[in-house]
């Protein structure tokens, strides 16, 4: 939930904490502090981390609340960093971690990670978000180390010369080894995608790895980078990703779906591969499905 309130001149110097528990009945003056300090907090429109500034009349400020027990620190084991050189690091990304702030929080997603992450390495550059992946998605994600790395990354992903290949465990078996589906994506609501007329070219190619008829294993290569796109292509196709809360309808304890590998050309034109392992959960379900074959 998001809260707007504006500085009226009875609240003039008053400190930031004070200010949302005075004006926001239901938040607490500690609990104003841990929305600030997770960064949570926007004083006109510029995130603001210290609870003890004062605002001034006329100052308006957005709280994002959440719903208890969502936030959780991000504390990742050192295996998580994949690679890294001079240009980039590659990071395994965990299920259920927001890849980068929202009104609701900077502490706890991947980019305050990274971000702190550089300045134990003597670098003070922020951690640029140049992809994505969805909240409940895992796997291999890169960031740049400096602004030259960050546009040279850009471009890779923006020319499709980066080869994206990923895991997805879903319901039913696909009547083909591989296929292709190229059907445009739209957005049909507030958080939701589908193949939609006059949507934007999303292009995927799957491949059957392994199946017991009521479950399979395939490899997803998006050509495209759409949002949703490989969840709303099985979707289209019947074969929902198990666990995916949008467009599946067999729940998981995770959203099974990984990016297991990323190659690309690094700067000075050499191949970069990085692999990321699968976690616990997702590794167990595929060993189960092994199983049953």
């Amino acid at each position: 939930m998001i809260i707007r309130k504006t500085i009226g001149n009875q609240h003039h110097g008053l400190r930031l904490d004070d200010a949302i528990a005075t004006l926001c009945g239901n938040v607490s003056k500690s609990e104003a502090r841990r929305i600030i300090d997770r960064g949570g907090c926007a004083v006109n429109s510029a995130m603001v981390r210290v609870a003890s500034r004062s605002v001034k009349s006329g100052d308006t400020f957005e709280i994002g609340v959440m719903e208890a027990g969502r936030f959780r620190e991000l504390l990742l084991p050192p295996e998580a960093l994949l690679y890294e050189d001079a240009e980039l690091i590659a990071v395994n990304k965990p299920a259920g971690i927001n890849t980068q702030r929202t009104p609701y929080q900077l502490k706890g997603t991947l980019e305050y990670w990274v971000a702190e992450y550089f300045k134990t390495q003597g670098n003070n550059e922020p951690a640029r978000v140049i992809h994505r992946l969805d909240r409940g998605t895992s796997g291999a994600m890169l960031f740049p180390k400096h602004k030259p790395a960050a546009a040279w990354l850009s471009k890779r992903f923006h020319d499709g010369d980066v080869d994206k290949r990923y895991l997805a465990l879903i319901s039913g078996q696909p009547e083909q080894k591989s296929w292709t589906v190229d059907a445009p994506i739209g957005k049909i609501a507030s958080a939701r995608y589908g193949i939609v007329g006059g949507g934007r070219s999303a292009v995927t190619e799957f491949r059957l790895l392994s199946s017991s008829g009521e479950l399979s294993l395939v490899e997803a290569r998006p050509l495209t980078g759409r949002t949703h796109q490989i969840r709303v292509h099985l979707e289209y196709g019947g074969m929902p990703i198990i666990g995916d809360p949008t467009y599946g309808n067999q729940p998981a304890e995770r959203m099974m779906l990984h990016c297991s590998e990323m190659t690309l050309l690094d700067a000075k034109g050499k191949e970069l591969l990085v692999r990321a392992p699968l976690d616990g959960v997702f590794g167990e379900c595929v060993r189960q499905l092994q199983g049953l074959i």
